[in-house]
């Protein structure tokens, strides 16, 4: 299995629809769930977080990177700037940043989401996909790279796991920086 990793632009929002699928991954999310405040994650529906994401990613830059095989997007990762994702910074948050001005610099980065096809799961694509987030954060001059992952899910279908496995990002090189609950640290990587 020969995968490619690109940056989801407007042109790739066929194949990321289809990987999404008519749910919009993880019960109509659409990868919204840091972008809007939890009131208006409340009011809306699928559609709407679709259109929202769908918006992002029309205006850019781009909100993340698909793995791709043969024209079929088997993956996705949300990484960018913190200030992309505000509600990741929200200090009631086990993600919110350790130094005040980390949410609005530039420079302090972190991969958020994630979304596999069942199909291609177990299979190390996460770990591809944060080796190709690393080189995309350094490349677009990123300092530091921040990661909010569960160490353990008790539940069967893995939906926990959207924020990563801890283990993924320590074989990637990533530290715990602090835990402000079990079983999910904040882990970083200097670029």
């Amino acid at each position: 299995m020969t995968h490619e990793v690109a940056p989801l632009t407007s042109d790739l929002w066929l194949i990321f629809e289809d990987l999404f699928g008519k749910q919009g991954a993880c019960y109509g999310c659409w990868c919204t769930h840091f972008r809007l405040p939890p009131a208006v994650r409340r009011e809306n529906n699928r559609e709407r977080n679709k259109d929202h994401i769908k918006a992002r990613i029309e205006t850019g830059p781009p909100p993340g990177l698909l793995l791709i095989e043969s024209g079929r997007a088997d993956g996705w990762m949300q990484i960018g700037p913190r200030a992309d994702i505000p509600e990741w910074n929200n200090k009631g948050r086990v993600s919110a940043p350790v130094e005040d001005g980390d949410a609005g610099d530039p420079g302090v980065w972190a991969v958020s989401c994630f979304f596999l096809r069942p199909s291609v799961r177990r299979k190390g694509l996460s770990h591809q996909l944060v080796a190709a987030g690393i080189d995309y954060a350094r490349h677009e001059g990123a300092r530091i790279l921040e990661a909010c992952p569960i160490t353990c899910s008790k539940d069967a279908r893995s939906i926990g796991l959207f924020v990563g496995a801890t283990r993924v990002f320590e074989k990637a090189g990533f530290k715990t920086v602090l835990e402000r609950k079990v079983g999910r640290p904040l882990m970083r990587l200097t670029l």
